[in-house]
Protein backbone atom coordinates (compact mmCIF):
# COMPACT_ATOMS: atom_id res chain seq x y z
CA UNK A 1 0.00 0.00 0.00
CA UNK A 2 1.45 3.43 -1.13
CA UNK A 3 1.64 6.18 1.51
CA UNK A 4 1.79 9.74 0.21
CA UNK A 5 3.27 12.71 1.83
CA UNK A 6 2.12 16.37 0.91
CA UNK A 7 5.72 18.63 1.70
CA UNK A 8 4.84 22.00 2.26
CA UNK A 9 6.43 24.25 4.83
CA UNK A 10 8.70 21.03 5.55
CA UNK A 11 11.31 20.82 2.77
CA UNK A 12 13.55 18.06 4.31
CA UNK A 13 13.82 14.54 5.71
CA UNK A 14 15.17 14.52 9.33
CA UNK A 15 13.07 15.86 12.17
CA UNK A 16 9.94 15.96 9.74
CA UNK A 17 6.86 14.99 11.69
CA UNK A 18 4.55 13.75 9.00
CA UNK A 19 7.25 11.98 6.88
CA UNK A 20 8.33 10.10 9.97
CA UNK A 21 4.99 8.88 10.54
CA UNK A 22 4.21 7.94 7.02
CA UNK A 23 7.95 5.87 6.35
CA UNK A 24 6.79 3.59 9.71
CA UNK A 25 3.83 3.22 8.99
CA UNK A 26 4.49 2.09 5.47
CA UNK A 27 7.35 -0.15 6.45
CA UNK A 28 5.65 -1.89 9.19
CA UNK A 29 3.14 -2.76 6.52
CA UNK A 30 5.17 -3.36 3.47
CA UNK A 31 4.04 -0.41 1.46
CA UNK A 32 5.72 2.65 0.35
CA UNK A 33 5.99 6.32 0.00
CA UNK A 34 5.70 9.09 -2.28
CA UNK A 35 6.27 12.80 -1.95
CA UNK A 36 4.49 15.20 -3.56
CA UNK A 37 4.94 19.15 -3.75
CA UNK A 38 2.30 21.38 -5.04
CA UNK A 39 3.50 25.04 -6.72
CA UNK A 40 0.52 27.32 -6.85
CA UNK A 41 1.71 30.56 -8.53
CA UNK A 42 -1.60 32.72 -8.85
CA UNK A 43 -1.76 31.98 -4.96
CA UNK A 44 1.61 32.80 -3.86
CA UNK A 45 1.12 35.81 -5.80
CA UNK A 46 -1.76 37.05 -3.69
CA UNK A 47 -0.29 35.85 -0.98
CA UNK A 48 2.46 38.63 -1.63
CA UNK A 49 5.70 35.33 -1.95
CA UNK A 50 8.99 37.27 -3.01
CA UNK A 51 10.62 35.66 -5.93
CA UNK A 52 14.30 35.09 -3.98
CA UNK A 53 11.79 33.17 -1.52
CA UNK A 54 10.42 31.31 -4.77
CA UNK A 55 13.86 30.72 -6.18
CA UNK A 56 14.83 29.41 -2.57
CA UNK A 57 12.35 27.28 -2.51
CA UNK A 58 12.60 25.43 -5.91
CA UNK A 59 16.30 25.05 -5.35
CA UNK A 60 15.39 23.25 -1.94
CA UNK A 61 13.23 21.01 -3.88
CA UNK A 62 15.73 19.86 -5.88
CA UNK A 63 18.12 19.32 -2.69
CA UNK A 64 15.21 17.61 -1.42
CA UNK A 65 14.12 15.55 -4.19
CA UNK A 66 17.70 13.88 -4.54
CA UNK A 67 17.93 13.61 -0.92
CA UNK A 68 14.78 11.66 -1.08
CA UNK A 69 15.47 9.47 -4.00
CA UNK A 70 18.42 7.64 -1.71
CA UNK A 71 15.39 6.79 0.40
CA UNK A 72 13.64 5.09 -2.49
CA UNK A 73 11.10 8.64 -1.85
CA UNK A 74 10.45 9.76 -5.14
CA UNK A 75 8.53 13.05 -5.27
CA UNK A 76 6.25 14.53 -7.74
CA UNK A 77 5.32 17.98 -8.37
CA UNK A 78 1.54 19.14 -9.07
CA UNK A 79 1.54 22.93 -10.39
CA UNK A 80 -1.99 24.37 -10.26
CA UNK A 81 -3.11 27.86 -10.23
CA UNK A 82 -4.89 28.41 -6.71
CA UNK A 83 -5.32 26.57 -3.54
CA UNK A 84 -8.88 25.58 -4.50
CA UNK A 85 -7.47 23.67 -7.50
CA UNK A 86 -5.71 21.16 -4.80
CA UNK A 87 -7.95 19.13 -3.43
CA UNK A 88 -8.98 17.39 -6.51
CA UNK A 89 -5.26 16.87 -7.90
CA UNK A 90 -4.43 15.41 -4.64
CA UNK A 91 -7.20 13.03 -4.95
CA UNK A 92 -6.24 12.24 -8.78
CA UNK A 93 -2.83 11.75 -7.60
CA UNK A 94 -3.62 8.80 -4.77
CA UNK A 95 -5.84 7.19 -7.39
CA UNK A 96 -2.86 7.17 -10.25
CA UNK A 97 -0.41 5.94 -6.98
CA UNK A 98 -2.92 3.49 -5.33
CA UNK A 99 -2.52 5.71 -2.49
CA UNK A 100 -4.72 4.96 0.75
CA UNK A 101 -3.09 7.24 3.17
CA UNK A 102 -2.12 10.86 3.15
CA UNK A 103 0.60 12.37 5.33
CA UNK A 104 0.94 16.31 6.07
CA UNK A 105 2.52 18.78 8.56
CA UNK A 106 -0.39 21.48 9.32
CA UNK A 107 0.01 25.19 8.32
CA UNK A 108 -1.83 27.83 10.28
CA UNK A 109 -3.02 30.64 8.01
CA UNK A 110 -6.55 30.95 7.40
CA UNK A 111 -6.15 30.25 3.89
CA UNK A 112 -3.53 27.26 4.27
CA UNK A 113 -6.61 26.09 6.79
CA UNK A 114 -9.69 25.81 4.62
CA UNK A 115 -7.24 24.10 1.76
CA UNK A 116 -6.67 21.36 4.43
CA UNK A 117 -10.05 21.08 5.40
CA UNK A 118 -11.12 20.92 1.63
CA UNK A 119 -8.15 18.21 0.99
CA UNK A 120 -9.31 16.06 4.27
CA UNK A 121 -12.78 16.17 3.04
CA UNK A 122 -12.20 15.16 -0.73
CA UNK A 123 -9.75 12.71 0.18
CA UNK A 124 -12.40 11.06 2.75
CA UNK A 125 -15.41 10.37 0.18
CA UNK A 126 -12.37 8.46 -1.22
CA UNK A 127 -11.62 6.55 1.53
CA UNK A 128 -8.52 7.70 1.90
CA UNK A 129 -6.72 8.25 5.44
CA UNK A 130 -5.98 11.48 6.30
CA UNK A 131 -2.92 11.75 9.07
CA UNK A 132 -1.87 15.82 10.46
CA UNK A 133 0.69 16.79 12.84
CA UNK A 134 1.95 19.74 14.56
CA UNK A 135 5.41 20.42 12.88
CA UNK A 136 5.70 24.14 12.52
CA UNK A 137 6.55 24.64 16.58
CA UNK A 138 7.93 23.15 19.87
CA UNK A 139 5.30 23.25 21.31
CA UNK A 140 1.59 22.86 19.01
CA UNK A 141 -0.34 26.10 18.76
CA UNK A 142 -3.27 25.61 20.99
CA UNK A 143 -2.14 23.93 23.77
CA UNK A 144 -1.27 27.47 25.89
CA UNK A 145 -3.57 28.52 27.52
CA UNK A 146 -3.92 31.77 30.76
CA UNK A 147 -5.25 30.41 34.17
CA UNK A 148 -8.17 31.42 32.91
CA UNK A 149 -8.60 29.27 29.95
CA UNK A 150 -7.62 32.43 27.42
CA UNK A 151 -5.33 32.89 24.78
CA UNK A 152 -1.84 34.44 25.77
CA UNK A 153 -1.57 38.20 23.83
CA UNK A 154 1.52 39.23 25.43
CA UNK A 155 4.73 37.24 25.57
CA UNK A 156 6.66 37.37 28.64
CA UNK A 157 4.10 34.79 30.39
CA UNK A 158 3.40 32.98 27.51
CA UNK A 159 7.59 32.75 27.24
CA UNK A 160 6.88 31.52 31.45
CA UNK A 161 4.59 29.08 30.55
CA UNK A 162 6.06 27.55 27.15
CA UNK A 163 9.12 27.15 29.20
CA UNK A 164 7.53 25.85 32.01
CA UNK A 165 5.40 22.82 29.71
CA UNK A 166 8.50 21.86 28.67
CA UNK A 167 10.48 21.63 31.91
CA UNK A 168 7.24 19.50 32.70
CA UNK A 169 6.76 17.70 29.78
CA UNK A 170 10.71 17.42 28.47
CA UNK A 171 11.68 18.64 25.23
CA UNK A 172 10.15 17.25 22.05
CA UNK A 173 13.30 14.55 20.70
CA UNK A 174 14.58 15.48 17.35
CA UNK A 175 13.45 12.81 14.90
CA UNK A 176 15.66 11.07 12.54
CA UNK A 177 15.59 10.96 8.88
CA UNK A 178 13.43 7.78 7.64
CA UNK A 179 15.06 4.11 7.08
CA UNK A 180 15.44 3.69 3.37
CA UNK A 181 12.17 1.93 2.21
CA UNK A 182 11.47 -0.64 -0.01
CA UNK A 183 12.94 -0.76 -3.62
CA UNK A 184 11.05 1.48 -6.10
CA UNK A 185 9.12 -0.10 -8.85
CA UNK A 186 10.74 0.80 -12.12
CA UNK A 187 7.70 2.73 -13.20
CA UNK A 188 8.34 4.70 -10.36
CA UNK A 189 7.58 8.54 -11.64
CA UNK A 190 10.57 11.59 -10.29
CA UNK A 191 9.08 14.74 -11.70
CA UNK A 192 11.72 17.43 -12.79
CA UNK A 193 11.93 21.04 -10.53
CA UNK A 194 11.21 23.61 -12.63
CA UNK A 195 13.64 26.42 -13.01
CA UNK A 196 10.96 29.26 -12.92
CA UNK A 197 7.20 29.37 -11.94
CA UNK A 198 5.02 31.73 -13.51
CA UNK A 199 4.38 35.65 -12.45
CA UNK A 200 7.95 35.15 -10.63
CA UNK A 201 10.47 36.85 -11.71
CA UNK A 202 14.10 34.93 -11.55
CA UNK A 203 16.22 35.59 -8.42
CA UNK A 204 19.50 37.08 -10.02
CA UNK A 205 22.06 35.80 -7.24
CA UNK A 206 21.44 33.08 -5.78
CA UNK A 207 24.32 32.10 -4.55
CA UNK A 208 23.36 34.43 -1.37
CA UNK A 209 21.06 31.68 -0.12
CA UNK A 210 22.41 28.15 -0.42
CA UNK A 211 19.45 26.01 -0.22
CA UNK A 212 18.54 22.87 1.28
CA UNK A 213 18.84 20.82 4.59
CA UNK A 214 22.52 20.28 4.14
CA UNK A 215 23.18 24.44 3.98
CA UNK A 216 20.63 25.04 6.61
CA UNK A 217 22.88 22.63 9.19
CA UNK A 218 25.66 23.93 7.81
CA UNK A 219 24.72 27.23 9.11
CA UNK A 220 23.01 26.24 12.23
CA UNK A 221 26.04 24.43 13.18
CA UNK A 222 28.32 27.61 12.00
CA UNK A 223 26.15 29.76 14.31
CA UNK A 224 26.75 27.76 17.86
CA UNK A 225 30.31 27.48 17.41
CA UNK A 226 31.47 30.76 16.35
CA UNK A 227 28.98 33.67 17.04
CA UNK A 228 26.31 31.91 19.82
CA UNK A 229 27.60 33.36 22.71
CA UNK A 230 28.43 36.94 21.32
CA UNK A 231 24.62 36.79 20.33
CA UNK A 232 23.43 38.82 22.95
CA UNK A 233 26.56 41.90 22.23
CA UNK A 234 26.22 41.70 18.49
CA UNK A 235 23.01 41.03 17.34
CA UNK A 236 21.51 44.32 16.89
CA UNK A 237 24.80 45.54 14.84
CA UNK A 238 23.93 45.27 11.39
CA UNK A 239 27.48 45.75 9.85
CA UNK A 240 28.60 42.42 11.52
CA UNK A 241 27.39 38.41 11.26
CA UNK A 242 25.78 38.45 14.41
CA UNK A 243 22.58 36.44 14.17
CA UNK A 244 22.00 33.44 12.73
CA UNK A 245 20.89 34.20 9.83
CA UNK A 246 18.84 31.16 9.80
CA UNK A 247 15.08 32.69 8.90
CA UNK A 248 14.50 31.94 5.56
CA UNK A 249 15.58 27.99 6.36
CA UNK A 250 12.95 27.80 8.89
CA UNK A 251 10.07 29.69 6.68
CA UNK A 252 10.05 26.86 4.27
CA UNK A 253 11.15 24.20 6.58
CA UNK A 254 14.92 23.12 5.36
CA UNK A 255 15.10 23.11 9.43
CA UNK A 256 12.94 22.72 12.27
CA UNK A 257 12.61 24.31 15.39
CA UNK A 258 13.11 21.68 17.53
CA UNK A 259 17.04 21.39 15.59
CA UNK A 260 17.29 25.18 16.66
CA UNK A 261 16.10 24.64 20.31
CA UNK A 262 18.16 21.30 20.95
CA UNK A 263 21.27 23.30 19.48
CA UNK A 264 20.61 26.45 22.01
CA UNK A 265 20.27 24.00 24.74
CA UNK A 266 23.07 22.33 23.97
CA UNK A 267 25.29 25.84 24.11
CA UNK A 268 23.07 26.90 27.09
CA UNK A 269 24.19 24.02 29.32
CA UNK A 270 20.63 22.39 29.18
CA UNK A 271 18.68 25.52 29.97
CA UNK A 272 16.15 26.73 28.61
CA UNK A 273 15.87 30.49 30.18
CA UNK A 274 19.58 30.89 31.21
CA UNK A 275 18.53 32.57 34.46
CA UNK A 276 21.82 30.83 36.33
CA UNK A 277 24.64 32.94 36.18
CA UNK A 278 27.11 30.25 34.55
CA UNK A 279 24.86 30.01 31.48
CA UNK A 280 25.75 31.42 28.25
CA UNK A 281 24.00 34.72 27.61
CA UNK A 282 23.78 34.45 23.81
CA UNK A 283 22.17 31.21 23.99
CA UNK A 284 19.74 32.75 26.23
CA UNK A 285 18.81 35.37 23.71
CA UNK A 286 18.18 33.03 21.35
CA UNK A 287 16.37 30.69 22.51
CA UNK A 288 14.37 33.79 23.54
CA UNK A 289 14.09 34.69 19.93
CA UNK A 290 13.14 31.17 19.22
CA UNK A 291 9.99 31.68 21.47
CA UNK A 292 9.32 34.69 19.51
CA UNK A 293 8.75 32.83 16.52
CA UNK A 294 6.09 30.26 18.70
CA UNK A 295 4.44 33.28 20.08
CA UNK A 296 3.39 35.24 16.87
CA UNK A 297 2.98 31.46 14.98
CA UNK A 298 0.39 30.72 18.40
CA UNK A 299 -1.42 34.08 17.73
CA UNK A 300 -1.91 32.91 14.24
CA UNK A 301 -3.89 30.08 15.24
CA UNK A 302 -5.68 32.35 18.11
CA UNK A 303 -6.84 34.76 16.16
CA UNK A 304 -7.54 34.07 12.47
CA UNK A 305 -8.23 37.75 11.78
CA UNK A 306 -4.22 38.31 11.56
CA UNK A 307 -4.58 36.38 8.23
CA UNK A 308 -7.33 38.84 7.22
CA UNK A 309 -4.91 41.81 6.99
CA UNK A 310 -6.39 43.25 10.07
CA UNK A 311 -5.38 45.12 13.08
CA UNK A 312 -5.25 42.55 16.48
CA UNK A 313 -6.46 45.57 18.58
CA UNK A 314 -9.97 46.65 16.57
CA UNK A 315 -9.66 49.91 17.76
CA UNK A 316 -6.76 50.62 15.55
CA UNK A 317 -8.87 50.14 12.47
CA UNK A 318 -9.98 53.85 12.91
CA UNK A 319 -6.43 55.45 12.89
CA UNK A 320 -6.38 57.91 9.71
CA UNK A 321 -3.30 57.12 8.53
CA UNK A 322 -1.56 58.91 5.88
CA UNK A 323 -2.04 58.72 1.97
CA UNK A 324 0.90 59.96 0.27
CA UNK A 325 2.37 57.71 -2.21
CA UNK A 326 5.59 59.35 -3.05
CA UNK A 327 6.68 59.52 0.69
CA UNK A 328 5.88 55.39 0.84
CA UNK A 329 8.22 54.86 -2.63
CA UNK A 330 10.99 57.03 -1.08
CA UNK A 331 10.68 54.73 1.69
CA UNK A 332 10.37 51.51 -0.75
CA UNK A 333 13.56 52.57 -2.92
CA UNK A 334 15.47 54.25 -0.02
CA UNK A 335 15.65 57.68 -0.97
CA UNK A 336 13.80 59.02 2.28
CA UNK A 337 17.09 61.45 3.70
CA UNK A 338 17.63 59.36 6.48
CA UNK A 339 20.94 57.26 5.96
CA UNK A 340 19.90 54.29 7.98
CA UNK A 341 16.91 53.62 6.57
CA UNK A 342 17.43 53.67 3.38
CA UNK A 343 20.85 51.94 3.56
CA UNK A 344 17.95 49.11 5.23
CA UNK A 345 15.54 49.68 2.43
CA UNK A 346 18.71 49.28 -0.14
CA UNK A 347 20.08 46.22 1.30
CA UNK A 348 16.27 44.66 1.05
CA UNK A 349 16.04 45.22 -2.28
CA UNK A 350 19.90 43.64 -3.14
CA UNK A 351 20.04 40.59 -0.76
CA UNK A 352 16.33 40.13 -0.17
CA UNK A 353 16.86 39.88 3.54
CA UNK A 354 17.53 42.53 6.19
CA UNK A 355 18.36 42.64 9.25
CA UNK A 356 16.30 42.93 12.34
CA UNK A 357 17.01 45.98 14.13
CA UNK A 358 16.73 47.44 10.96
CA UNK A 359 13.37 45.59 10.08
CA UNK A 360 12.34 47.56 13.91
CA UNK A 361 13.78 50.71 12.79
CA UNK A 362 12.41 51.11 9.06
CA UNK A 363 8.93 49.66 10.65
CA UNK A 364 8.70 52.48 12.92
CA UNK A 365 10.00 55.25 10.46
CA UNK A 366 6.74 54.27 8.03
CA UNK A 367 4.16 53.73 10.44
CA UNK A 368 5.32 56.73 12.90
CA UNK A 369 7.20 59.15 11.34
CA UNK A 370 5.64 59.25 7.42
CA UNK A 371 2.26 57.96 9.68
CA UNK A 372 1.58 55.87 6.45
CA UNK A 373 -0.45 52.08 7.24
CA UNK A 374 1.63 49.04 8.25
CA UNK A 375 -0.24 47.27 5.62
CA UNK A 376 1.99 48.81 2.65
CA UNK A 377 4.98 47.80 4.66
CA UNK A 378 4.25 44.39 5.85
CA UNK A 379 3.16 43.92 2.03
CA UNK A 380 6.53 45.31 0.64
CA UNK A 381 8.70 43.14 2.88
CA UNK A 382 6.11 39.91 2.00
CA UNK A 383 7.17 41.40 -1.49
CA UNK A 384 10.53 40.97 -1.08
CA UNK A 385 11.98 38.85 1.76
CA UNK A 386 13.76 35.16 1.59
CA UNK A 387 12.42 34.50 4.85
CA UNK A 388 8.93 35.98 4.15
CA UNK A 389 6.51 34.75 6.75
CA UNK A 390 2.95 35.43 7.56
CA UNK A 391 2.72 35.09 11.18
CA UNK A 392 6.27 36.53 11.77
CA UNK A 393 6.26 39.70 9.26
CA UNK A 394 2.78 40.37 10.75
CA UNK A 395 3.98 40.50 14.43
CA UNK A 396 6.66 42.75 13.46
CA UNK A 397 4.59 45.26 11.25
CA UNK A 398 1.65 45.76 13.84
CA UNK A 399 4.33 45.52 17.44
CA UNK A 400 5.91 48.76 15.57
CA UNK A 401 2.86 49.98 14.33
CA UNK A 402 1.50 49.78 17.85
CA UNK A 403 -1.83 48.00 16.32
CA UNK A 404 -0.69 44.18 17.43
CA UNK A 405 -0.46 42.34 20.96
CA UNK A 406 2.63 43.40 23.27
CA UNK A 407 3.33 45.95 20.83
CA UNK A 408 5.55 48.92 21.22
CA UNK A 409 3.81 51.87 22.97
CA UNK A 410 2.26 54.08 20.50
CA UNK A 411 3.88 56.74 22.21
CA UNK A 412 6.87 55.16 21.44
CA UNK A 413 8.62 56.50 18.56
CA UNK A 414 12.01 55.53 17.37
CA UNK A 415 14.72 57.99 16.75
CA UNK A 416 16.43 56.54 13.49
CA UNK A 417 19.33 59.03 13.58
CA UNK A 418 19.93 58.01 17.48
CA UNK A 419 19.76 54.27 16.54
CA UNK A 420 21.90 55.08 13.33
CA UNK A 421 24.85 56.48 16.05
CA UNK A 422 23.97 53.42 18.70
CA UNK A 423 24.05 50.07 16.06
CA UNK A 424 26.11 51.48 13.44
CA UNK A 425 28.49 54.05 15.06
CA UNK A 426 31.55 54.11 12.45
CA UNK A 427 29.16 54.07 9.75
CA UNK A 428 30.23 50.96 8.18
CA UNK A 429 26.71 49.60 7.20
CA UNK A 430 25.70 52.97 5.78
CA UNK A 431 28.89 53.16 3.80
CA UNK A 432 28.20 49.71 1.89
CA UNK A 433 24.20 50.68 1.09
CA UNK A 434 24.57 54.55 0.23
CA UNK A 435 27.69 55.28 -1.06
CA UNK A 436 27.25 58.55 -1.95
CA UNK A 437 27.74 59.12 2.01
CA UNK A 438 30.85 57.07 1.74
CA UNK A 439 33.24 59.96 2.64
CA UNK A 440 31.61 61.66 5.43
CA UNK A 441 32.88 61.34 8.57
CA UNK A 442 31.67 59.02 11.32
CA UNK A 443 29.42 61.72 13.14
CA UNK A 444 27.87 63.37 10.02
CA UNK A 445 27.30 59.95 8.00
CA UNK A 446 24.21 59.89 10.34
CA UNK A 447 21.86 62.97 9.59
CA UNK A 448 24.15 64.78 6.69
CA UNK A 449 20.98 67.24 6.62
CA UNK A 450 22.96 69.01 9.29
CA UNK A 451 25.73 69.82 6.70
CA UNK A 452 26.05 73.44 5.09
CA UNK A 453 23.77 73.55 2.29
CA UNK A 454 27.09 73.59 -0.42
CA UNK A 455 28.04 70.55 0.82
CA UNK A 456 25.11 68.90 0.96
CA UNK A 457 24.14 69.79 -2.72
CA UNK A 458 27.41 67.76 -3.69
CA UNK A 459 26.44 64.55 -2.14
CA UNK A 460 23.44 63.56 -4.07
CA UNK A 461 22.07 62.83 -1.71
CA UNK A 462 18.48 63.89 -0.85
CA UNK A 463 16.90 65.51 1.79
CA UNK A 464 15.00 64.40 4.64
CA UNK A 465 11.39 63.69 3.47
CA UNK A 466 9.83 64.57 6.87
CA UNK A 467 10.64 67.08 9.02
CA UNK A 468 11.09 64.80 12.51
CA UNK A 469 9.82 67.99 14.32
CA UNK A 470 5.97 67.38 13.75
CA UNK A 471 6.64 63.67 14.20
CA UNK A 472 5.48 62.89 17.60
CA UNK A 473 2.84 65.76 17.58
CA UNK A 474 0.96 63.81 14.52
CA UNK A 475 1.38 60.03 15.83
CA UNK A 476 -0.16 61.30 19.58
CA UNK A 477 -2.82 63.33 17.71
CA UNK A 478 -3.64 60.17 15.77
CA UNK A 479 -3.74 57.58 18.41
CA UNK A 480 -5.51 59.86 20.74
CA UNK A 481 -8.26 60.52 18.20
CA UNK A 482 -9.07 56.78 18.12
CA UNK A 483 -8.90 56.80 22.24
CA UNK A 484 -11.77 59.37 22.31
Amino acid sequence: MTSLHWFRSDLRIADNTALWHACRDASTSGGSVVGVYTICPDQWAEHDMAPVKVDLILRTLRELSTDLAELNIPLRILKLPRYADVPASLVSLCRELGARSLYLNKEYELNEVRRDERVAEAIAGQEISFHAFDDQTVVPPGSLRTGEGRWYTVFTPFKKSWIKLLEADGIPEVLPAPKKQAPLDPRAIFDPIPTLVANFDTWPRPELWPAGEKAAISRLSHFIELSINAYKDQRDIPSIDGTSTLSHHLSIGSISPRQCLHAALEANKGKLDGSDKSSAGGAKHWISELVWREFYRHLMVSFPRLSMARAFKPETELLKWRDDPASLNAWQEGRTGLPIVDAAMRSLLHTGWMHNRLRMVVAMYLTKDLLIDWRHGERHFMRHLVDGDLAQNNGGWQWSASTGTDAAPYFRIFNPISQSRKFDSDGTFIRRWVPELAELDNDDIHDPSGLPALLRSTLNYPEPIVDRAIVKDRVLAAFQAIRR
